[in-house]
């Protein structure tokens, strides 16, 4: 009996007591395509048949991706909980100490140009110190606090 790849064509020379009446699966030696091969079935049969099934495997193949990917998204939407936008007294503390570190550098940077602002603004030497008179005023009023 000669049998036809139905996938690369080759031709087969195979003894028919190989193969049972209700037919059984083959595989080319040429390019290891496997194939369930009916004797009764002519062979566009044959090729109708693995044209139906691979559409079948195709379809299953597309479905698991499918599944395996909405279970990712799942696990990914599932870890990441939506935070609400609320104050807290951390928060509050880090502006705060923000604001200190940047009033102390403007200050810093004012004294270090002091002599060149003054012709500018006459009265800024003044200014400048009743505000190092007031910084001190506070750190002796916290010293105070915390003994």
């Amino acid at each position: 009996m000669i049998i036809q790849c139905i996938n690369c064509n080759k031709k087969f020379n195979v003894d028919s007591s190989l193969i049972p009446p209700a037919g059984r699966e083959i595989q080319c030696g040429s390019c290891n395509n496997v194939w369930f091969y009916n004797p009764n079935l002519s062979d566009t049969s044959q090729i109708e048949l693995k044209k139906e099934a691979t559409k079948k495997n195709l379809i299953e193949e597309v479905h698991e991706k499918k599944e395996n990917l909405e279970k990712k998204l799942n696990k990914h939407t599932k870890k990441k909980p939506k935070k609400t936008s609320s104050f807290s007294i951390s928060k509050i503390l880090s502006y705060l100490i923000v604001i200190i570190i940047s009033f102390v550098a403007f200050i810093i940077l004012i004294e270090t140009f002091k002599s060149q602002l003054t012709n500018i603004f006459p009265g800024l030497e003044l200014i400048l110190y009743n505000l190092f008179e007031s910084i001190k005023d506070v750190i002796l009023f916290i010293k105070d606090l915390s003994v």
